[in-house]
């Protein structure tokens, strides 16, 4: 796509997308190390069950050490508001886990008296973290120009032609921030994130297809499609009755004591054991006795 046909779909996404939703922007006054959190339990969310979800993890444990200690189980009941409360779990997991190799504590607000460049490489370093949550805290808290992106911002971007594979699988997409001022940055990474949350959650909508067609009508294959069912294997066909039925072959007894002999016409004559004809004595001559004197 051209340098200007690409600025100019952006435009139209940003256009489309204040049409359809309201901007919810960030709550500022939140300490850098609650924004990290909080953008835990945004990524792939909508803004209200992320602020549920928050809520409940800073009314329900003693610390943030406390939570670095919970398992995912536990913590994915606390935050079960969340699509994915699972995932969310786990990404909180992580954040602080990489937060706590790094600096051995949970205090990060000296970050923002750094160099905007050097806070966000610090980020980026820590383990756990993915650039939707950096972008999320470079723009709400150091503030930075930038434009987080989770998996459902990207969809969007790619169903619309605006996000290559590469990109959505880096998680950055080339000549975003230069097409949106940073004066309306804050609005548009609210609004897309917005139609990306809702992507996630029902991506067979055809009122959200029809948005995603509004903003590019030529995104049609491109869309969420079902996969067709597989039909299922017919059942097998019952035994044939009548003339054309195949006779069942029986099984063959084991020949010896028990065996039945067979009657009627097909039956074998059981064979006689032949009997050798006996010579026949012949009699004797009789001893004549002799006569006394």
């Amino acid at each position: 796509m051209a340098a200007l046909n690409r600025t100019a779909l952006i435009g139209k996404l940003h256009k489309v997308l204040k049409k359809h939703y309201k901007p919810a922007p960030p709550t500022v006054d939140r300490p850098l190390m609650e924004q990290l959190l909080f953008a835990c339990c945004l990524e792939n969310a909508p803004y209200e069950p992320a602020e549920e979800a928050f809520a409940r993890l800073t009314t329900t444990f003693f610390d943030w050490n406390e939570i670095r200690v919970t398992t995912v189980k536990e913590l994915a009941e606390v935050m079960h508001m969340l699509p994915a409360p699972t995932e969310a779990a786990t990404r909180l997991k992580k954040t602080l886990q990489g937060v706590f190799e790094t600096n051995y504590s949970f205090e990060l607000e000296g970050l923002k008296k750094q160099n905007i460049g050097q806070a966000i490489t610090k980020l980026e370093k820590m383990s756990g973290r993915s650039q939707f949550i950096v972008g999320y805290v470079t723009q709400a808290t150091l503030g930075g120009h930038a434009i987080p992106l989770d998996h459902g911002a990207l969809w969007v971007l790619s169903i619309v032609g605006l996000a290559t594979p590469a990109e959505q699988k880096s998680g950055t997409v080339a000549g975003l921030e230069r097409a949106i001022p940073k004066n309306k940055g804050v609005e548009f990474a609210s609004l897309l994130h917005q139609l990306g949350a809702d992507l996630v959650a029902s991506p067979f909508s055809q009122n959200l297809h029809k948005t995603l067609l509004e903003i590019a009508p030529d995104a049609k294959e491109r869309l969420p499609k079902r996969q067709a069912k597989k039909a299922p294997e017919p059942p097998p066909k019952p035994a044939k009755k009548g003339k054309d039925a195949q006779p069942v072959a029986k099984a063959k007894e084991p020949a010896g004591k028990g065996a039945v002999a067979k009657k009627g016409s097909d039956a074998k004559p059981a064979t006689k054991k032949a009997v050798l004809p006996t010579a026949k004595k012949k009699p004797s001559k009789a001893v004549a006795k002799p006569k006394p004197r």
